[in-house]
């Protein structure tokens, strides 16, 4: 088992500098976690905390049962059986791609069958004599996963590796690096801005603020199930809405929406997302709204309708062709299940 377990862990730069603050997370073995979070929250300290770059001020990084950080004790990056997978690949232009792969094994018997295999794994078999200047972006971050998972290391760490790439081959590489953790069972922590990154990579998603896990669940969990409306602001768009709670429904502005789980108290927030809404004829019963923006995405649109009655505009996802123009009325209905909050 190579579960990843961190528990109170504090780390500062100084007296009013506290990055992380008692982060608790806990990966699976085999597990992908993406962690997700602004710039500044503290992921890429995690990152080398977990890495062995930094020495924690407290807590503990536990990886199958092993210590790596505690009191008392700070295992040094080499000894970690960690593979990073850095931002930008960062191979050695000196080197093959083969010698790359191999460069952190020490048997010599086995180095070119191993690199082999890795140049198997992340589909690139048959490039080991090649330069890292002949390569794509994309093909440089598989090599640089394959040099990671060579050493059979007990954890993968990938530090944003998709932010060089341009965002058509973005999606394929990023299936390409999940496929090949899979393949072997890899317990692995991505380090993301990037919002649809995370959820469409990763098992489990942490997303972090001011030093710590403001939720932690499938992608599926974060997205539909928001801890609170930071969390469904930062995750994707949202629509939040005054509400007076009852019997697992709220009254809102647009109406009676079931939620998804109890309300807290009577008065507060609940929180949709755009394409829960669907925009209807403006002669129907219940809530309507001016159309104030039109955006089109290609594969769908967001429609911003100004609502009767409630005090700030709500984004409405709509596939396929908009006919709406700016200042057109419209009725909107919502479909599924609220998040109070």
């Amino acid at each position: 088992m190579t579960d990843l377990r961190i528990e109170g862990l504090t780390k500062a730069y100084g007296p009013d500098a506290t990055v992380l603050d008692g982060l608790d997370l806990t990966v699976p073995s085999g597990s992908l976690a993406a962690v997700l979070g602004p710039s500044g929250c503290g992921k890429t300290t995690l990152l080398r905390v977990v890495a062995g770059f930094l020495r924690a001020d407290a807590g503990t990084v536990t990886v199958g049962g092993r210590v790596l950080t505690g009191p008392g004790t700070h295992v040094p990056p080499e000894r970690r059986r960690v593979g990073i997978v850095p931002q930008e690949g960062a191979l050695f232009p000196h080197l093959s791609v083969a010698r790359n792969v191999a460069f952190g094994l020490t048997d010599r018997s086995t180095r070119r069958r191993r690199a082999e295999e890795m140049l198997d794994l992340v589909g690139l078999s048959g490039y080991g004599d090649r330069m890292p200047h002949e390569l794509s972006g994309g093909q440089q971050q598989r090599i640089a996963l394959a040099r990671a998972l060579a050493p059979e290391p007990a954890l993968v760490l990938l530090d944003e590796p998709f932010n060089a790439l341009d965002s058509a081959l973005r999606a394929g590489v990023r299936a390409d690096v999940r496929a090949a953790l899979r393949a072997i069972g890899a317990t692995a922590l991505l380090v993301t801005h990037d919002q649809q990154e995370a959820l469409s990579t990763a098992d489990l998603v942490a997303v972090v603020r001011d030093g710590r896990i403001a939720q932690c669940g499938t992608p599926q969990d974060v997205y539909g199930r928001p801890a609170d409306p930071w969390v469904a602001g930062f995750v994707g768009d949202a629509v939040l809405l005054p509400a007076s709670a009852a019997n697992g429904t709220a009254e809102t502005p647009l109406g009676t929406i079931e939620l998804s789980k109890p309300a807290a108290s009577p008065a507060g927030t609940v929180i949709l997302r755009p394409e829960q809404l669907r925009l209807t004829d403006p002669g129907e019963a219940g809530p309507a709204g001016t159309v104030t923006d039109v955006r089109y995405y290609g594969h769908d649109a967001m429609v911003t309708v100004a609502v009767d009655g409630l005090d700030a505009p709500v984004d409405i996802r709509v596939s396929g062709e908009v006919r709406l123009r700016l200042g057109d009325r419209t009725g909107i209905h919502v479909t599924g299940r609220g998040t109070p909050h």
